[in-house]
C-alpha cells in the first residue's frame, strides 16, 4: 500500500502545523473580502476603470515598497513582523465592515483602505516567505511546505468565494468584511503559540541603499532568478487582471449576479488546488523549470478560451485551467527561488518575487480597467492570454541556460546526488595514485 505521508511531510514541524491551521481559517475570510470588495465597487460605480483603480491601490505598494521592505525583513525579526502585519490586517477588515454596515461607504474610502492593506502586504509577503524556512526547520521539506501553502490558499479559494456569493446576495458585503476581520484572530494565535528554535540568518547591517543594491545585483546576475521573475512579472501584468474583470464577465457577459461571480472564482480555485496538490506530491524540485514554462502556456491559452465564451457552463469549465496555470507557475517559481537563494538574502529575493507577482498586478489591473472600457473585457483578456503564450515561448528558449546555472547549486545541496557522485568518481580517476 502506497505511503502518501511524504505529501504532507512539512506538517511534521510543530510551528508549521500551527501556521497552517491558523492561516487556513484566516484565508477563508480573505477570499470572502476579495470577492465582496470587487462586487461592492462594481455595484457602487458600474465602472471597469474603478475596479482597476481599487485593485491598483491594493497592490501597487508591493511594487514601490517591496524591495525596501525586503531589506528590513532581512534585518527584523520575521516572526514578530508577521504578528504585526496580521494585527493591522484585522484592523483594516474591521474598518471596511464598520463603513459597510453604516451604509456610508464610498469608492474613495475603499481605495484608501485597499491602499492601507497594500502597504501591510508589502512587508507581510516577504516576511511570510522568508520565515517559512524557520517554520519547517528542514530545508528538504521547504518545497513541500510551499506546495502545502498553495494547497491551503486554493482550498480556501473554493470555500471563501462560494460563501461570499451567498452572503452578498442574502445580507450584503459588510458581513464578509466582518467575518474576515474576526478570522485573523486564528492566525495571530497560531503565531503567538510558536516556539522559534531555528536562528534567522542575518548579515551585518549596512546602509539600506547598499543592501538594496546588493539584493538587486544578486537577482540580476543570476540567470535562473532573473528569468523566472521576468516571466512571472509578465504573467502578473497581463494575465492576473482577469480576476479584476470577473464582475464584468459575471454580470454583462454571462448575465449573472454575485452567485455567478462566486462560482467562477471558486472554479478557478479548483484548478489552482489541483495544481498545488500535484506540487505537494513531488519528491524533488527537478523538472520545475519545464513546469513553469508549460503552466504559463496553459494559463495564456485558458484566458483566450475564456474570453471567447458566452455560455456560463463553458466558462465555468474553463476557469480551472486559468487557476491551474497561474498557481503552477507561481508555486513552482517560489519553490525554485527558495531552494537556490542564499539564506541571508532570502528576504530581499522574496521581496523581488513579491514585486514580480504582486507588484506588477496593479499596473495590469489599471491597464485592464482602461482597456476594458475602450475595447471590452473579452478583447482585453484575449490580448493578455496571447502575451502569456509569447512569454512561455521565450522562457522555453532560456531553459537550457537556466538548467546549466542551477545544476551546480543542486549538486551542492545534494539534490543531484547521482551527478555529485559521478563528478567525484571522475575526479578520483583523473587523480594519480599516491606513490
Amino acid at each position: 500500500m502506497a505511503d502518501w505521508s511524504f505529501a504532507v511531510r512539512a506538517l511534521r514541524a510543530r510551528n508549521y502545523r500551527l501556521f497552517f491551521s491558523g492561516q487556513t481559517i484566516s484565508l477563508i475570510g480573505t477570499w470572502m473580502t476579495r470577492v465582496a470588495t470587487s462586487w461592492l465597487v462594481y455595484r457602487l460605480t458600474d465602472s471597469a476603470l474603478l475596479l482597476g483603480i481599487v485593485s491598483f491601490a491594493g497592490q501597487a505598494p508591493a511594487f514601490f515598497l517591496g524591495p525596501i521592505a525586503g531589506v528590513w525583513v532581512d534585518r527584523w525579526d520575521r516572526h514578530r513582523t508577521l504578528v504585526w502585519t496580521q494585527v493591522l490586517s484585522m484592523v483594516q477588515s474591521l474598518a471596511l465592515a464598520a463603513l459597510a454596515f453604516s451604509r456610508i461607504i464610498n469608492i474613495w474610502e475603499i481605495v484608501a483602505l485597499s491602499l492601507f492593506q497594500g502597504i501591510i502586504n508589502s512587508f507581510d509577503m516577504p516576511s511570510r516567505q522568508a520565515f517559512l524556512i524557520q517554520m519547517v526547520e528542514k530545508r528538504e521539506d521547504l518545497g513541500n511546505a510551499i506546495a502545502l501553502n498553495s494547497s491551503m490558499v486554493n482550498a480556501t479559494r473554493l470555500i471563501g468565494p462560494a460563501i461570499a456569493g451567498v452572503l452578498i446576495a442574502a445580507v450584503g458585503e459588510a458581513y464578509c468584511f466582518l467575518i474576515d476581520g474576526i478570522s485573523y484572530i486564528a492566525v495571530i494565535i497560531s503565531l503567538l503559540l510558536m516556539r522559534i528554535t531555528t536562528a534567522q540568518a542575518r548579515s551585518a547591517p549596512r546602509e539600506v541603499a547598499a543592501e538594496l543594491y546588493e539584493g538587486w545585483r544578486y537577482v540580476v546576475d543570476s540567470v535562473p532568478i532573473r528569468s523566472i521573475l521576468l516571466l512571472l512579472a509578465l504573467s502578473s501584468l497581463v494575465g492576473m487582471p482577469y480576476t479584476v474583470l470577473m464582475p464584468i464577465f459575471a454580470s454583462r457577459i454571462l448575465h449573472g449576479g454575485p452567485h455567478t461571480l462566486g462560482f467562477l472564482m471558486a472554479a478557478s480555485g479548483v484548478g489552482a488546488l489541483v495544481s498545488a496538490i500535484s506540487l505537494a506530491l513531488r519528491r524533488t524540485v527537478i523538472g520545475l523549470g519545464r513546469a513553469i514554462q508549460i503552466s504559463a502556456a496553459v494559463f495564456g491559452a485558458a484566458l483566450i478560451a475564456f474570453s471567447l465564451s458566452r455560455v456560463f457552463w463553458l466558462s465555468l469549465l474553463l476557469m480551472p485551467f486559468t487557476g491551474f496555470g497561474l498557481m503552477q507557475q507561481m508555486a513552482a517559481s517560489n519553490t525554485i527561488l527558495q531552494t537556490i537563494v542564499e539564506d541571508e538574502k532570502r528576504g530581499r529575493v522574496m521581496a523581488f518575487y513579491g514585486v514580480a507577482f504582486l507588484g506588477m498586478a496593479p499596473f495590469g489591473s489599471l491597464i485592464a480597467g482602461v482597456a476594458a472600457g475602450r475595447i471590452g473585457a473579452p478583447a482585453t483578456l484575449a490580448i493578455g492570454g496571447v502575451l502569456c503564450l509569447l512569454g512561455s515561448a521565450w522562457f522555453a528558449s532560456r531553459l537550457p541556460s537556466i538548467r546549466e546555472r542551477m545544476r551546480p547549486i543542486y549538486r551542492q545541496l545534494g539534490i543531484l546526488p547521482e551527478l555529485a557522485t559521478a563528478v567525484q568518481q571522475a575526479t578520483a580517476l583523473q587523480t594519480p595514485p599516491e606513490q
